[in-house]
């Protein structure tokens, strides 16, 4: 028995990428909840969304360096097979994501952010969770929901779904991949 789960856990390992970090990602939601809190401080209509863009290279550094760290101890490679494929599934939404803010932000269009933001990070995480563990691409799945009611909602509601979204998703979605797949 031991055998086949050795067998079975390595061929799981070679077919999806399993250092998605779950403690990693209860981390970035309780940065993204700091951000929210320090954001609704601000009382200039959009000046708070400068706090999300702030709170994005902390949130890819948390992510980078506890998924380095999980797939060391997985002796796991981060860039080959399922990792590469995870990576470049998710890349692009991003930095579509970063282009279009830039874009945006130059125009003025400073209410569709938010939901952008969290739709195309949910598309990324959607495709890119393709080749990791069950639980990725139903919270993409989450975040594009979350986006879908931000393009909609009232600028105002902005703030706090985003903290929903990338604090709440975060940390909800961090512990289930935490304590079903370890760290």
């Amino acid at each position: 028995m031991d055998n086949l789960r050795y067998i079975r856990e390595t061929m799981e390992r070679a077919s999806s990428f399993t250092a998605v970090p779950g403690w990693g990602g209860v981390l970035v939601g309780l940065t993204a909840l700091t951000a929210a809190l320090i954001a609704a401080q601000i009382r200039h209509e959009h000046r708070w969304m400068y706090v999300w863009a702030c709170e994005l290279p902390l949130a890819l550094f948390i992510g980078g360096l506890t998924m380095k760290r999980k797939a060391s101890a997985a002796q796991l490679k981060l860039l080959s097979g399922p990792g590469r494929k995870f990576t470049l599934s998710l890349a692009p939404p991003l930095l579509a994501g970063a282009l279009l803010s830039v874009a945006i932000t130059h125009v003025e269009a400073f209410d569709i952010l938010p939901g952008m933001w969290m739709l195309l990070y949910g598309a990324g995480v959607t495709t890119g969770g393709a080749f990791s563990v069950k639980v990725v691409p139903v919270m993409g799945v989450c975040f594009m929901a979350f986006g879908t009611v931000a393009l909609f909602a009232p600028i105002s509601w902005g703030n706090l779904l985003m903290a929903g979204g990338f604090g709440g998703l975060h940390v909800i979605f961090g512990t289930i991949i935490a304590r079903r797949h370890g760290g």
